[in-house]
């Protein structure tokens, strides 16, 4: 069969390769959880009372089942949780803060709390960040107001949820602080100064939640972050950091090596787990608390097809290599650039904007029918997981950078010891189930009628995954990505 390919694309594309797929059902197979639909990372925490907001994080539930979300700015301003009286004194209101949280967990997904980032009249400079909302990446002017508003919020938050919910949840201080959302000087030191007083409090609250750090850009810092903890004897349960497969090998490895974006986020990943192996505290929990092909608004990337091999290829080699990664982001409500001005303009979300899923999207629907359990195969090309039901899922994928040309795939299955006669499959590539090929086709408006919004959900839609005999040879496009589960 051939899926995924109109005649048409052969003839840029030249002639197919060919790769025959050699599976053992009755192989040793090894835990598979599916660390990359646990989390998802979201526009800042005022974003999260819109309706549109939440629509889309029940449409991800939906698809994915995952349990928590991460965003910015849950100490901003504009939440109203800090002020403070004629005299200086602290005056807390945490009334938007329990509206944020008490919609999160309606939908049965729980907070990933990141403690950033600076109220105005607690911040010690008032350069404010380049984002559109103009958030403060500013250390405290006084420690002790920090702690003390620190120790309101928890208070609160066991108050109000309880700690048999609230020990559920992660607190990690702070984001990105090698970088400009921290203007300590020096970064490092006044950042791991900032760690120590909140994840103090913390514990003091209650000694069971969950703390970690240190939130850093480009894998960095992680092993100056266990030594300092080890060494000062500082709490915390887990380390976390941020990787992106466009980063600079200089920024991530301190020297030039040459690395592809479609290695890039697995090979900074492996460099933080052999630092945790290597450190005082080897079975420290490893959070990526952001991760995506891109950190820029880049169409070809984030809202096209492209993000299905290159996904499916990244969670094959970031196997085992940490708990959980978080996709940046699940929605394109999103406003870091300032407000949206098109559905697709390279945005992180998995739906674009008025809810109109992106290819990524239906990447994660197909991934998601994965195993928990992984078998040996021998391709870079394709993934072989067991189901809870016995069943063998199959994803198959043909790597292809965007504006590269490269031939369509054909793969053949050979699977030994099972049953199985014939396979159910489903796609996503360039041409299939892509809002954004369809939106191109409509002229790229900027503002689709409802009439066109509701062509585009229509065409983002996964085709139907009818029977086909097992000896059937599947043909992938450049860009494609296929997962099939195989039946008796």
């Amino acid at each position: 069969m051939v899926f995924g390919l109109v005649l048409a694309a052969f003839g840029g594309q030249g002639a197919a390769t060919e790769e025959t797929i050699t599976i053992d059902a009755s192989a040793p197979s090894h835990p598979f959880p599916h660390t990359w639909e646990q989390m998802f990372g979201s526009g800042r925490a005022v974003l999260s009372l819109r309706q549109s907001y939440r629509r889309d994080l029940a449409a991800v539930k939906e698809l994915t089942n995952f349990g928590y979300v991460r965003f910015h700015a849950i100490l901003d301003d504009e939440i109203g949780i800090y002020d403070e009286d004629s005299r200086g004194n602290p005056v807390y209101n945490f009334s938007y803060v329990d509206q944020i949280y008490d919609g999160l967990l309606q939908e049965r997904v729980r907070p990933f709390v990141e403690l950033s980032f600076m109220p105005r009249k607690l911040a010690a400079n008032l350069t404010p960040h380049p984002f559109w909302y103009k958030p403060l990446p500013s250390p405290p002017k006084d420690p002790v107001k920090w702690s003390a508003l620190i120790q309101a919020f928890t208070k609160h938050l066991l108050d109000r949820y309880g700690k048999a919910e609230v020990e559920q949840w992660y607190f990690e201080v702070w984001n990105e602080p090698n970088i400009d959302f921290w203007d300590g000087v020096p970064k490092q030191s006044t950042y791991f100064a900032l760690y120590d007083i909140t994840a103090k409090t913390l514990k003091s609250v209650d000694p069971n939640l969950r703390v970690g750090g240190p939130a850093t850009a480009q894998a960095a810092w992680v092993d100056a972050f266990l030594a300092h903890c080890t060494q000062n004897h500082i709490p915390f349960d887990f380390v976390s950091s941020h990787i992106y497969g466009n980063e600079k090998p200089e920024d991530v490895f301190g020297r030039y090596v040459a690395i592809s974006r479609r290695d890039m986020v697995a090979r900074a990943a492996k460099k933080v787990y052999d630092q945790v192996k290597a450190s005082a505290a080897p079975n420290t929990p490893i959070i990526w608390s952001e991760y995506n092909a891109t950190y820029m608004t880049q169409q070809q990337v984030t809202d096209s097809a492209f993000m299905g091999p290159w996904l499916a290829n990244n969670i094959r080699e970031c196997d085992g290599l940490a708990q959980m990664m978080s996709y940046w982001t699940f929605s394109d409500v999103f406003e870091e650039q300032g407000v949206v001005k098109t559905p697709f303009y390279g945005g992180y979300g998995l739906i674009a904007e008025r809810g109109i899923p992106k290819p990524a999207f239906r990447v994660f629907q197909l991934l998601h029918r994965l195993g928990d359990k992984r078998l040996p195969v021998n391709s870079e090309n394709a993934l072989a997981t067991v189901r809870d039901d016995g069943a063998i899922a199959i994803a198959f994928w043909n790597y292809a950078e965007p504006g590269e040309t490269v031939p369509a795939k054909t793969f053949r299955l050979d699977v030994k010891s099972t049953e199985a006669k014939h396979y159910r499959m489903q796609f996503v590539d360039p041409d299939h189930s892509s809002s954004l090929k369809a939106w191109q086709a409509m002229g790229s408006p900027a503002w689709p009628s409802l009439e066109q919004i509701r062509k585009l959900i229509d065409a983002s839609q996964l085709p139907s995954a009818p029977e086909h005999p097992i000896d059937e040879p599947i043909t992938v496009a450049a860009q494609g990505l296929a997962v099939a589960v195989l039946e008796p």
